[in-house]
């Protein structure tokens, strides 16, 4: 395999500046293989997530819903979806959402009366328990810190952009190339 030289936190974050409305997959993944690694300890605490428009499927359908981002307290307590609600983020679990109409269905989860319905039951999908697990993996010949999804076919894989922002590459049974995200550690960690 043909190792990549690694950018620099300075160039990362120049190129996310220059990019940040919307990329090429092929760009995009790149630039993805070209960050370093994350390692598992540096993800802890609580962060904001965004989508990095890449043309695919699920470009903007978590913040759609109201997605806040995720939070590592350890590495068997992970809430990976956080989402806002009028007390602040609140953990959901990610077990009772319809990924694969999702996945497969993403413009029609885009309607209004979807995500309507979704907000109102949101509440009733609120959870205290953690529903995924921080661990490292290889992946794309790079090990680096991953979230495991305890009951679905996920792993989200991080690169580090700078001290305080990752890039996340979705990695979904069924999906045909990951979906991309950035996560900001939360000001209040």
């Amino acid at each position: 395999m043909t190792t990549i030289p690694q950018l620099s936190d300075e160039a990362a974050a120049a190129w996310l500046a220059e990019h940040r409305d919307g990329v090429a997959p092929q760009d995009a993944l790149a630039f993805f293989d070209g960050l370093p690694a994350v390692p598992a300890a540096d993800m802890l605490g609580r962060w904001r997530g965004s989508g990095l428009p890449t043309g695919s499927r699920l470009d903007g359908l978590l913040e759609a819903y109201g997605w806040y981002g995720k939070e590592f307290l350890g590495a068997e307590a992970v809430h990976p979806l956080l989402f806002q609600s009028r007390g602040g983020p609140r953990p959901v679990d990610p077990a009772w959402i319809p990924l694969p109409l999702l996945r497969d269905h993403a413009s029609l989860a885009k309607l209004w009366p979807v995500r309507t319905a979704f907000t109102r039951l949101r509440p009733l999908l609120y959870t205290n328990r953690p529903k995924a697990r921080l661990r490292t993996i290889e992946h794309r010949g790079v090990t680096t810190a991953a979230m495991v999804y305890d009951a679905l076919p996920i792993i989200d894989v991080f690169r580090r952009v700078g001290p305080d922002t990752v890039l996340g590459a979705m990695d979904m049974r069924g999906l045909p190339a990951p979906f991309l995200f950035l996560l900001e550690r939360d000001a209040e960690d």
